[in-house]
């Protein structure tokens, strides 16, 4: 079984991630996770933070010599603008942090607030921001690697930012994963990228945010992943979960899920066809999304993830109340991205490979690599 856990704060010495459950003989270097968070710093519109604030990777625990030794994982992903923070975020009694009392609305500010007894901002936002999301990141390159190892590839590709709607009817596959990270939006549409540009210019010139959404793609995924037996099994049930705890993401949608939802049963459901070449059932379409019951059905996996604009704004117009003196204000400062979209699919990649991968050992095991393949090997063979 897979399990990770992440700590930190957004201007804190560290985010540290533990990842449990890896089988022995894993590939995993401090360059790869790096490569990683560089992917989770693209995207025009992104704020000055992602230029200030690199990312210093170090592998404390559970790796030895590039693979991995069947022990816990322990990362640590250290903050390089922590001298500037050092005394505001001390941990020691007695020191003097911020005082932020204007809270944002679509924020977890203010229910934060409420909900742990705090008379300010700060001690919420710390770890409401997506900066969290690096921890992930790096336990998601823990689960990569172990996806390669059974040839299941995952990319992600911008389909919407703002109103502007991606309308190629080709998707990305693995080898074209350098096109996409190129594009200024992460946008596999050459013509919708120009225009989310200028909407995302648009944007800044008002001091204001653009949300969208994202697809994740899922190359070799095998069938048999998830469950039908029971409603935390169901692999689709996982998925949303995961993809919905990523902040701002307000819906997520497998396959055409709300499309079909406009159609009649007849034209609703994917043929399913035999393969006497490879021996192998298809399917005809791709309307599940590669999932049918809570279970992975071998077809290409698809999912959506739909991003709200976020709630800070550089020139911040949203309307609260300064919970010191219940009079009306406007929400505070902080620095801020026009948009987060492009990297919210570098998330969304991370949240889909951990569930995948936590079910790739719940369904073949092994305590080492070696073993989890030959398991995967027999099985795909009794198939047949």
């Amino acid at each position: 079984m897979l399990r990770y856990l992440t700590a930190g704060e957004s201007h804190g010495r560290a985010l540290l991630v533990i990842v449990e459950g890896l089988p022995a003989g894993l590939p995993l270097t401090v360059e790869e996770i790096q490569g990683e968070l560089a992917r989770r710093r693209l995207g025009y519109g992104r704020g000055p933070r992602m230029r200030f604030e690199q990312d210093e990777v170090t592998i404390v625990s559970g790796v030895l010599h590039g693979y991995t030794i069947g022990s816990p994982v322990g990362i640590e992903v250290a903050n390089t603008e922590w001298p500037k923070w050092e005394e505001s975020m001390s941990p020691a009694p007695g020191g003097e942090g911020r005082s932020l009392t204007q809270p944002r609305p679509g924020h977890a500010d203010l229910a934060g607030m409420q909900k742990y007894g705090f008379d300010e901002v700060s001690k919420v936002l710390e770890r409401a921001s997506a900066r969290e999301t690096a921890a992930r990141v790096a336990a998601g390159t823990c689960a990569k690697s172990l996806l390669a190892t059974i040839d299941v590839q995952l990319l992600s590709h911008v389909v919407q930012l703002g109103p502007v709607v991606s309308k190629a009817e080709e998707r990305p596959r693995p080898a074209d994963l350098e096109q996409v990270d190129a594009s200024p939006v992460r946008c596999f549409d050459p013509e919708a990228e120009h225009a989310m540009i200028d909407e995302i210019k648009a944007a800044m010139r008002d001091g204001d945010s653009l949300g969208g959404a994202v697809e994740v793609l899922g190359y070799g995924v095998p069938v048999g992943l998830g469950s039908h037996v029971h409603w935390d099994r169901k692999v689709d049930g996982l998925l949303g979960q995961a993809l919905m705890s990523i902040q701002a993401v307000k819906a997520v949608e497998i396959g055409e899920g709300v499309d079909v939802a406009r159609r009649r049963g007849s034209v609703a459901h994917d043929p399913i066809m035999w393969d006497a070449a490879t021996s192998e059932y298809r399917r005809e379409s791709d309307l599940a999304g590669g999932v049918e019951g809570g279970i992975t059905n071998g077809a290409l996996l698809r999912i959506r993830a739909y991003m709200k604009p976020l709630a800070t704004l550089a020139r911040p117009t949203l309307a609260t109340v300064d919970v010191a003196t219940k009079e009306s204000s406007v929400s505070f400062k902080e620095r801020t991205d026009a948009t987060a979209v492009p990297a919210m699919g570098v998330v969304a990649e991370t949240m889909t490979a951990l569930v995948l991968a936590g079910e790739v050992l719940r369904k073949f095991g092994g305590d080492s690599v070696d073993e989890l393949v030959r398991n995967r090997d027999a099985f795909i063979a009794s198939l047949r």
